[in-house]
């Protein structure tokens, strides 16, 4: 099993070489950015220095808190951080080359508006006066997001559930080209039927 501690050092090092700052510098900004929200620093960064919603949400997440032990500038004496970036455990083992596929079906859904993101055991929940939407590893080469709407119309790529469950339909995608016109239809149906 990968070391959590490791994986966290590893993507911060990554962070501050793809944006050119420390870590201590990005939390600068972020506190110059004057924006409370978790959410809305995230997509700040996302927006503002490229970042993929992993990379933005460690950042939010290790605000505030002390540096990560072993990284440059940190007390050695400096408890240790575990992650809490629920994706960690959700794309681990044969499902971690899936992350990218989910940042980039997250950072499209974000496009739709604002709603909470309610990590579970193995999945993402969606959320808005209800759940609208999940998203999380099928297999280790497909995402699954099921879809909490009850309009959507019978279509080759839905498979619809049966009636009492979560969600309605659900599809699977395994690559960033079927994250298209349709299934974004698809996912603002069920986003604007949980307004």
């Amino acid at each position: 099993m990968a070391d959590p501690q490791a994986a966290l050092l590893t993507q911060v090092r990554n962070i501050q070489a793809k944006t050119g700052k420390t870590l201590v510098q990005l939390h600068a900004l972020l506190e110059s950015s004057g924006l409370a929200k978790h959410g809305e620093k995230r997509s700040w960064l996302m927006e503002t220095l490229g970042l993929g919603y992993g990379d933005a949400n460690t950042v939010v997440t290790l605000q505030g808190k002390p540096l990560p032990a072993g990284l440059e500038g940190a007390a050695p004496a400096a408890a240790v951080v575990a992650s809490e970036d629920p994706l960690d455990a959700i794309y681990s083992g044969n499902k971690a080359a899936l992350r990218p596929l989910h940042e980039a079906v997250m950072a499209q859904i974000q496009t739709l508006g604002d709603f909470e993101i309610a990590p579970k055991k193995a999945y993402l929940s969606l959320r808005r006066s209800k759940q609208f939407a999940m998203v999380g590893p099928a297999t280790a080469k497909q995402i699954e997001i099921g879809l909490n709407c009850k309009t959507l119309a019978e279509h080759p790529r839905l498979k619809h559930l049966p009636p009492g469950g979560m969600c309605q339909a659900s599809t699977r995608i395994e690559s960033a080209d079927q994250i298209d016109a349709e299934l974004m239809a698809w996912l603002r149906a069920a986003f604007e039927s949980a307004a």
